[in-house]
């Protein structure tokens, strides 16, 4: 029978970097993941370049249940340690809006960089394995992995969401906290294309490929950013960040000239130009095709000599308080993260052990702890990994 101290299922961002510190530490650790491949979501992620986090993480950057619980790792693995360690493996980096920070190069040079820090710090990685059977045995856990007997006095559960399931995303990780008595909030899939009714895409057909910049707004959250009309709603990320927010039955507001009064705008032009048409007019604010679709829609004809202040204020409108509402969204298909998840007020902040199991641990994504579009989700994972790697 196989006995090592530390077992971490998942080889993702979290898994790999709890790894690397509990190995650190003199741990016997032993990584299994399910897929071919370690760190596929990192492979693919920012375009194949990795955003692989944000200078400006700030805890109002994430979303939970418990709002605080994610304070105490961030604030023990900030994003200039993270910052530090791609530096010191030399991967050349830069920084896009927002303190975005992503690769020169591949995403592939971070995975490098984990599995080379892994290998120095006395790490066993096991792909293509099945884990299964998990139970608690004297000063640990035993499960079966391939069908074999596995010991450990550790088990780290870093399997990650349900989003994008062609990666090999699964519900395992929510599984294992309920069969240790661990609460799961309310889980549904975030920074997510929102889709529209069959009416509304019909009647949106002719739009499909436009993107511009955009104001989204539910509630209380408001995100700015690039829109994209699609053949089953809207995408970009205005709108993945909104989508985090928004639920079933929810209308969304969207500014389509984002700082721009239009109706202002089209006053002027009808005093300045009155025998401009006012889809020309428009289509100063916003694409062509979309001027013309805001005009028809809204059924004006002849010049703008011929609109009235209250014709030029449903156009104006049109622009910047567009208000529509989704049907759902593309689900965990196209999901970039998981909303929701093990339940914090189980989980110790500090360590991420689960408070009435020790030696049990939940870290990165499968955590109830969810972060914005931009590096944020990748800096919880690498906190979170941080911290339990001091602790394993």
């Amino acid at each position: 029978m196989e006995t090592v101290d530390v077992v971490i299922i998942g080889a993702g961002a979290a898994g790999m970097m709890c790894a690397i510190e509990a190995g650190k530490r003199g741990r016997r650790v032993l990584v299994i993941d399910h897929a071919k491949a370690p760190g596929e979501k990192i492979r693919i992620s920012g375009g194949g370049r990795c955003n692989f986090t944000n200078r400006n993480v700030r805890p109002e950057n994430f979303l939970s249940q418990n709002p605080r619980f994610a304070i105490s790792a961030l604030r023990r693995y900030r994003p200039a340690d993270f910052i530090t360690w791609v530096e010191r493996h030399r991967i050349a980096y830069h920084e896009k809006t927002l303190g975005q920070l992503f690769c020169d190069g591949s995403a592939r040079e971070i995975i490098e960089a984990l599995l080379t820090d892994m290998r120095e710090a006395g790490v066993s990685l096991r792909l293509s394995s099945t884990v299964s059977n998990i139970a608690t045995a004297e000063g640990g856990f035993r499960m079966k992995v391939n069908g074999a007997d596995l010991i450990c006095r550790s088990l780290v559960i870093a399997t990650g969401g349900k989003s994008i399931p062609k990666m090999g995303a699964t519900g395992f990780g929510y599984e294992v906290a309920r069969q240790f008595g661990l609460a799961i909030t309310k889980i549904r899939p975030a920074l997510v294309p929102l889709t529209f009714e069959v009416g509304l895409l019909e009647r949106l057909r002719g739009l499909t490929g436009i993107a511009l910049d955009a104001l989204a707004k539910v509630g209380k959250a408001r995100f700015s950013g690039a829109m994209l009309f699609t053949h089953r709603g809207l995408s970009g990320p205005a709108i993945l960040q909104i989508s985090s927010y928004w639920r079933e039955g929810e209308e969304i507001e969207l500014n389509m000239a984002p700082g721009v009064d239009a109706f202002a705008v089209l006053r002027a032009a009808r005093t300045d130009q009155p025998r401009q048409s006012p889809q020309t007019a428009l289509a100063t604010l916003v694409p062509k095709r979309l001027a013309q679709h805001i005009v028809e829609i809204e059924g004006l004809k002849g010049n703008l000599a011929d609109c009235s202040d209250k014709a030029l204020r449903r156009l104006a409108d049109a622009v910047n308080h567009w208000r529509v509402k989704p049907v759902g969204s593309e689900g965990y298909r196209t999901a970039e993260v998981t909303l929701g998840g093990v339940d914090t007020s189980g989980l110790d902040s500090r360590t991420l052990e689960a408070k009435v199991v020790p030696g049990l641990f939940f870290i990165g994504e499968v955590v109830d702890v969810t972060g914005w579009l931009g590096g944020y989700n990748f800096q919880w994972a690498w906190a979170s990994g941080w911290c339990a790697g001091q602790s394993v």
